[in-house]
């Protein structure tokens, strides 16, 4: 298979890969998926004939995104998308609780929707600054 892209669509590629890959492996400790990591490392060893040689590295004879890859922004873009997850799933939780938690049906569904609009408006002016958990002992 042959795929032509343009060095500004390899780039974006690349962050697509290394973002994939993080999140099918990050979690997993020693029970990587090794099929990823190996696309992963096909994928950014295109670099070396392309000029980027410096977003890789090779660590235990394969090739790996670079130190300088991984600290240039990737990390940023992966934590602003679990960020707003984070608020979303937390939202939906609590609007669920709220109405004691019913499974999301045509019926309820605009009602949890506003709760979760009502509980993303209050996330994004004070963050987690206002929730409380009551830990029993």
């Amino acid at each position: 298979m042959e795929i032509k892209l343009t060095q500004k669509q390899f780039r974006r590629l690349l962050d697509l890969v290394y973002i994939g890959n993080w999140v099918m492996n990050s979690t997993r400790g020693d029970d990587r998926i090794t099929e990823y990591d190996e696309v992963e490392s096909l994928v950014f060893s295109h670099c070396l004939e392309h000029g980027m040689a410096r977003l890789t590295e090779v660590y235990q004879g394969e090739i790996i995104p670079s130190r300088a890859f991984a600290e240039g922004g990737i990390h940023e873009a992966i934590m602003a998308y679990e960020d707003e997850t984070f608020f979303e799933i937390l939202a939906q939780e609590m609007a669920l609780r709220d109405l004691d938690d019913p499974p999301i049906t045509a019926e309820n569904y605009e009602e949890i929707q506003a709760r979760m609009e009502d509980y993303m408006g209050e996330f994004e002016r004070h963050g987690t600054d206002n929730i409380t958990v009551e830990l029993e002992e």
